[in-house]
């Protein structure tokens, strides 16, 4: 059978906390309804349609310099994180709270949002997003994504209001302090959240991470099980930045 993936884009929204603290990540909790990480926290974002791949070929929207499946992807994610918790980053000129608020709103009713873009003046500036990551598992044989990750720096007191449909909560948090959380009980994340919030607990400032990130070629990263002294373990390569690149699969939660 041949393996189908559905595209999708994420968006990591880092704000630099005062001096001597780590960065704060925007999260916000899945419902317990969704087939897919319900009830798990996950960074903002969702499917790649294909209104966003006709806005990547507008040019009247969109600079030129990306490829179009990158470029798509950064839109979507742009979209996703007005439509999941009404914050707008990599449009120009930045929408204030409430520009926002209607964009969110036309969207939420079926708003093309080339048209939404064209018509209130904005271009999007796609550079404003720096790639992070690039995820494809195969693990689960009824739901597959392939999700490209963003880093962004968080709008200046950005507040996050969830849509109380998909992301029914937000928080603000470094991601040691997600990962503790997460490690007493109190809040759930997936194998691919985990990994990517240990590897951004690396940094003590946004500038860092994209730094870091800038300076490797990031390689798709399908996890595989490994047998390892009768034990099985969900492994990712050991070139893409994550401090910790295998779990127990018993304890991995996947989707």
């Amino acid at each position: 059978m041949v393996q189908t993936f559905i595209p999708a884009a994420t968006l990591v929204l880092m704000r630099n906390a005062k001096a001597g603290s780590p960065p704060d990540l925007l999260m916000i909790e899945r419902a317990e309804s969704m087939t897919f990480a319900g009830g798990a926290l996950v960074f903002p974002g969702g499917r790649i349609d294909p209104g966003d791949h006709a806005v990547a070929a507008n040019e009247a929207l969109v600079s030129a310099g990306l490829a179009l499946d990158d470029a798509a992807a950064r839109i979507a994610a742009i979209r996703e994180t007005i439509e999941e918790v009404g914050i707008a980053v990599g449009i120009d000129p930045i929408p204030d709270e409430a520009a926002t608020a209607q964009l969110r709103a036309a969207l939420a009713e079926g708003g093309d949002f080339a048209a939404l873009l064209a018509a209130a003046g904005y271009r999007l500036d796609l550079e404003a997003l720096i790639f992070f990551a690039h995820w494809r598992p195969n693990l689960n044989e009824t739901r597959n994504f392939d999700t490209r990750f963003y880093l962004a720096a968080a709008p200046a007191d950005a507040a996050a209001d969830p849509d109380g449909g998909e992301s029914v909560h937000a928080l603000w948090m470094s991601a040691a302090r997600l990962l503790a959380d997460a490690d007493a009980g109190h809040h759930h994340i997936i194998f691919p959240t985990r990994r990517n919030l240990e590897r951004l607990a690396r940094f003590t400032a946004l500038e860092e991470a994209i730094a870091d990130t800038q300076e490797r070629a990031i390689g798709m990263i399908t996890p595989w099980i490994e047998e390892r002294d009768g034990q099985r373990w969900l492994c990712i390569p050991e070139d893409q930045g994550y401090p910790t690149t295998a779990e127990l699969l018993a304890t991995a939660r996947r989707g």
